[in-house]
């Protein structure tokens, strides 16, 4: 029988993980996280943001494995169909989606995105390598063999899938590619953790929406444009979503972007 551990999270009430995340969770590059505020220098400004990466993360495995949960549950006919899958594929594509969810913001600097005009420069893109270039090369390398050799892992997982899920290349195929969406959208588990939990901790009611609506009537349908898999809301979700739209912006112009600055 799979063991499950618990913590109670303060926007999402209890949250569960299995011996394999735990594993993931106690790795000292994921105990960094403990270290690095979700809203780097805020605290400042906000003295209630002192919040972490950490809880942030385990939070988004918790909302990526309710938006998958609820899609299979309902369209399980229609994606076996659109996707060619089978059970197995379904519980491999889910595993993979809260590793990545999980992981996805290993590669914050300290200080969260304050540090990041420090990072490398990626001399083919001419840029900043960003945090989530880290966050995939600390998949592929650092993490490697507690992934890929875990007695858990029975779809022999590997790293370089999980930190190619982060990147979203083309080759992972149309099916991940869909289910990559639910970490890296616009309407993602990221972004619907980090607006609750961070006017939460702040104290501004700013970033909140009804994030149960969303999830029960978020649904997989064709692009019209493309014919490729993505993820809609019915129409009887709009407000819900619009309301997330509007808290987002209301945190970037109130909070993100607060005027106040602060000088070293």
């Amino acid at each position: 029988m799979l063991k499950l551990y618990e913590i109670r999270d303060p926007i999402h009430g209890f949250i569960q993980f299995n011996d394999w995340e735990r594993e993931l969770i106690n790795h000292p590059i994921f105990q960094r996280l403990r270290r690095i505020r979700q809203l780097g220098l805020t605290e400042m400004v906000y003295p209630g943001a002192m919040h972490t990466r950490f809880e942030h993360s385990i939070g988004v495995m918790h909302v990526a494995t309710k938006m998958f949960d609820q899609i299979v549950n309902r369209q399980k006919h229609y994606l076996k169909e659109l996707l060619n899958y089978n059970d197995e594929d379904f519980e491999r594509a889910k595993t993979i989606v809260r590793l990545a969810a999980l992981l996805h913001d290993l590669g914050h600097s300290p200080f969260s995105h304050a540090g990041e005009g420090l990072m490398l420069l990626n001399k083919e893109k001419a840029k900043p390598y960003k945090h989530e270039d880290y966050s995939a090369a600390i998949v592929e390398l650092m993490l490697k063999d507690t992934i890929e050799l875990h007695p858990l892992n029975k779809y022999e997982i590997k790293a370089h899938t999980v930190a190619n899920f982060l990147k979203g290349i083309p080759s992972l195929g149309r099916e991940l590619l869909l289910w990559r969406n639910i970490i890296d959208s616009q309407l993602d588990a990221d972004r619907a953790d980090y607006l609750l939990r961070d006017s939460h901790h702040i104290g501004v009611a700013y970033g909140r929406f009804d994030l149960d609506r969303i999830l029960v009537t978020i649904l997989v349908k064709p692009d019209p444009d493309t014919a490729a898999p993505i993820l809609v809301v019915k129409e009887s979700g709009g407000h819900a979503v619009e309301g997330l739209i509007l808290a987002r912006y209301m945190m970037f112009t109130q909070v993100y972007f607060q005027h106040t600055p602060i000088v070293f």
